[in-house]
């Protein structure tokens, strides 16, 4: 037979049926070696007119998968992380397209946010330009890179078509009452002018520009994510073993469920009672005193009902508490700040009068903003205590968790030194250490003798008699801020009146659209540029009254929290999407994506999932149902970064090495959680093994179709182990293992060929064609070349994985290693099924063996049949 030489020259058209063949390439008797560039430039247009990937027919009959890459910012071109996640997500994607699944894989531009609108500040543009720019620019390196895409389900963000169902799923929330406007102190980067929710805020800095965040009274949009918080946090229950176990941790703390007690506290000369939050309502008869965050409304109340010299002193103390982080305050290792406002509170259990405080130690969105300080059990409560010389009462003995008790140091005890010293020791006043383990109740009139477990029970049974307290739990997540005081996200469809109603834009009139930027002042300025675009704010309402559009944009999150839904009918100008394709493709099978997003992006997603399932727009309650983390690309052991001077371009690695090489080194790095160094790897060895695999095509001398039975016996056996072990492999995301695997066939389809009348053997072909398919995995140029070459019409992209021949997977033989004192000195070729009797007998018999031995006494033999056997030995005599 004469090789397959694919006439780069010839441009093919292809019929649009899935299932037709592919239209026969022209070829040239010579070949000019793998040249990556020629074979870049001759499948891609193939690949754009064949659709391959496309998942438009509605009577295609396979079973589905979703698979979802986590879509990219327009941020420039393609980098190296790029690179990675998508090669990682591709591979996924193709696999269980070779598995004989439909397969919906499509791409998009997570395209309004604040660097946009920076960097078009910076250049002086409208930040439509610099997007849509950027992702044309993006869009054509995806292309090139060979994802497998289905370009005709592609979104942006930004487009009205998109950020319409933006403002739809808004009013959908605010008429559930899940989407409400307040006043609160916020978190507010003084440099981008605009304010951040708690998970945008990393160590008290901005994750977009690194300054320090402050703290600042707005009134804003909210999302009452709160009100899903217990199921947020118990459904991930469902995804164990299905996420990585450190992003279910981390969804876990950040939500953050405390259980205890509501304890409601009569403030003297205050109207309202004050109710606190305590996991510990056991220890109540040990609050000494009551401590409110200071920037809390209560803190300003109870001041403002204070002296003068309190009120003095309490604004003071406020500003310099605005200058402190969340970060700062929570920690520990810092002095205790705080102020007396002057007042006392009554403690429910014992009519008590306990004086309260201000401190920074205590945040106004914790609970309730006020905390009972127990400074014997609680360290924080302790340090406070000593610093400002507060009262500390014992009420657990930890020293006796089953009997007996702390006595009560008596002056008579004085005579007894060494018993004095033994109790002070005890004694978190003398000793700085809180009590925190547990043990029995003491100095609590009726709970004196409980369990810790016993005495929340019943105190909060006391606390529910008097109508003073209550069960309850409380949780570390806070609601959801969305407002952006910036222009370029989606509008808030809001109007407001000026006696202060707020008017839901009627979903007929949606889109609110973006109006143009030019006239507008976009520099950060503390409000909204869009509060200054007169015309498009100001509007009148069918009765007559003005009012004004809601100047603040939404949160880029809101945008990327259901955009795997937008995907399943993203041309439909009806709907946010289509229901019927939901019950048809969705919840996404397989998601891929950075670490950095184990917290925001996944949290509101899970969240905004509930509501629709709540709402009847789909029937399951966890978006995405597996989860792939992919690593960081490193240079030199660091992020890359121009400052440092090691940034790798992508772009270059492309020009020089290739697609399918730069690809290939990303899926054969290591596991894909785990960081790559660029400095530790080889695209060029990459390029070289395809240059290899490749060469195989050329050199295969049998026809297409042939049958596969008489061919080399071991060489099938290792063609068809890697098509039964690839599956695991592949689902475990050992992609590594399986190019290494690739890379054993490769050399042994080589040896074969030159071994002589090798070529022509149908087991040359086989191995060939089974390179060919699971390469396209990883190398897809490369392998549909190899298709090609190898005599197919069709394309490599839309075969099926063959299936193994399970009784070449049964081994013939086995090789068994013989080691004598710890060196290996012969391998044996044995039965699989050899017991270990015959193969310590077979070992002792072998003359390599005997030799190593000579006149030393055998004083030990391990045998693991078939694998191994270790033979001890000492100087004889």
């Amino acid at each position: 037979m004469t090789p397959r030489n694919v006439d780069y020259s010839v441009k093919v058209a292809f019929p649009r049926d899935r299932d037709a063949g592919v239209t026969q390439h022209e070829h040239s008797e010579t070949e000019q070696g793998y040249d990556f560039r020629r074979i870049q430039d001759h499948w891609l247009p193939v690949w754009d007119e064949r659709k391959p990937f496309s998942t438009s027919d509605p009577d295609d009959k396979r079973p589905r998968k979703y698979v979802l890459d986590m879509f990219p910012y327009p941020s420039g071109d393609l980098h190296m992380g790029h690179a990675e996640a998508y090669a990682l997500g591709d591979v996924i994607a193709r696999y269980w397209r070779l598995q004989g699944f439909n397969v919906l894989h499509p791409i998009g531009w997570d395209s309004f946010g604040l660097p946009a609108e920076g960097a078009a500040i910076k250049r002086g543009i409208d930040p439509r330009e610099w997007t849509y720019d950027n992702i044309a620019q993006q869009r054509a390196s995806m292309r090139r890179y060979a994802t497998s895409f289905d370009w005709d389900r592609v979104i942006h963000t930004s487009d009205p078509e998109y950020y319409t169902w933006n403002q739809w799923l808004f009013l959908k929330l605010y008429e559930k009452g899940l989407a409400y406007r307040k006043a609160s102190w916020v978190n507010w980067c003084p440099f981008d002018q605009t304010v951040l929710a708690n998970e945008q805020v990393i160590d008290g800095r901005c994750e977009r520009c690194d300054n320090l965040v402050v703290k600042k009274k707005l009134t804003q949009w909210y999302f009452k994510i709160t009100d899903y918080a217990d199921r947020l946090l118990d459904d991930l229950n469902q995804l164990e073993g299905k996420w990585p176990s450190k992003v279910i941790a981390m969804q876990r703390n950040w939500i953050g469920r405390s259980v205890g007690a509501d304890v409601d506290f009569v403030i003297e000369g205050h109207d309202e009672k004050v109710t606190v939050f305590t996991t510990r309502p056991d220890t109540l008869f040990g609050a000494t005193f009551m401590v409110v965050a200071p920037d809390s409304e209560l803190a300003a109340q109870l001041a403002a009902g204070s002296t003068p010299e309190v009120q003095s002193a309490f604004g003071e103390y406020l500003a310099q508490v605005q200058k402190s982080t969340e970060i700062e305050r929570q920690d520990t290792t810092r002095a205790k700040t705080g102020i007396p406002l002057g007042r006392y509170a009554i403690n429910p259990v014992n009519g008590e009068r306990i004086p309260v405080w201000t401190a920074d130690y205590v945040l106004a969105d914790y609970g309730h903003g006020a905390v009972m300080a127990v400074p014997a059990h609680d360290q924080r409560d302790l340090d406070f205590a000593r610093t400002f010389g507060l009262p500390i009462r014992v009420v657990v003995d930890v020293t006796a968790p089953i009997t007996g008790a702390i006595p009560v140091i008596t002056p008579e005890m004085i005579e007894n030194p060494d018993e004095v010293r033994d109790l002070a020791s005890m004694d978190p006043a003398v000793t700085g250490e809180a009590l925190a383990g547990d043990g029995r109740m003491i100095n609590s009139g009726p709970l004196d003798g409980l369990s810790k477990q016993n005495a929340i029970r019943r105190v909060i049974e006391l606390l529910e008699e008097a109508g003073t307290g209550r069960a309850a739990k409380t949780f570390r997540l806070r609601d959801w801020l969305i407002s952006r005081q910036r222009y370029w996200g989606t509008p808030i469809p809001i109007l407001h009146t000026e006696d202060g109603r707020e008017i839901p834009v009627a979903e007929s009139a949606l889109p609110v659209a973006l109006p143009p930027s030019q006239g507008l002042d976009l520099q950060p300025k503390g409000t909204s540029p869009l509060g200054a675009a007169e015309d498009w704010v100001n509007v009148t309402l069918p009765d007559g009254t003005p009012a004004r559009r809601d100047p603040d944009t939404m949160d880029t999150f809101v945008d990327s929290s259901w955009y795997f839904l937008r995907f399943l009918s993203p041309n439909d100008a009806t709907q946010a999407f289509d229901v019927r394709e939901a019950e048809k493709w969705a919840p996404v099978d397989q998601y891929v994506g950075g670490v950095t997003h184990a917290i925001l992006h996944l949290l509101y997603a899970r969240f905004i999932t509930k509501v629709l399932f709540d709402l009847g727009y789909v029937t399951f309650t966890e978006p995405f149902t597996a989860l792939l983390n992919q690593g960081m690309v490193l240079m030199d052991g660091s992020a890359m970064s121009k400052s440092r001077g090691n940034l790798v371009r992508l772009s270059e690695q492309l020009d020089e090495f290739g697609v399918d090489a730069v690809r290939l080194t990303m899926a054969f790095a290591g596991p894909p959680e785990d960081d790559i160094d660029w400095a530790d790897v080889s695209p060029a060895g990459s390029a070289k093994f395809l240059a290899r695999a490749w060469r195989l095509a050329d050199d295969v001398a049998s026809e297409p179709g042939i049958a596969f039975g008489n061919g080399d016996a071991a060489l099938r056996r290792q063609t068809h182990r890697l098509l039964a072990d690839a599956p695991g492999l592949v689902e475990s995301f050992k992609f590594n293992v399986v190019v290494a695997r690739l890379m054993e066939l490769v050399n042994v389809v080589r040896k074969t060929i030159d071994s002589g009348a090798g070529a022509a053997d149908p087991a040359v072909r086989e191995a060939s064609e089974t390179v060919a398919v699971l390469l396209s995995l990883f190398a897809p140029y490369t392998a549909e070349d190899m298709w090609a070459k190898l005599g197919h019409d069709s394309l490599v992209a839309l075969q099926s994985l063959p299936k193994p021949d399970a009784r070449l997977l049964v081994e013939e033989s086995v090789t068994a290693i013989v080691q004598v004192d710890g060196k290996v000195r012969d391998r044996l070729e044995v039965s699989p099924t050899i017991d270990s009797d015959e193969l310590e007998a077979l070992a002792r018999a072998s003359e390599a063996v005997a030799r190593s031995v000579g006149d030393r006494e055998i004083v030990n033999v391990i045998v693991r049949a078939p694998k191994v056997v270790n033979i001890a030995t000492k100087p004889a005599g």
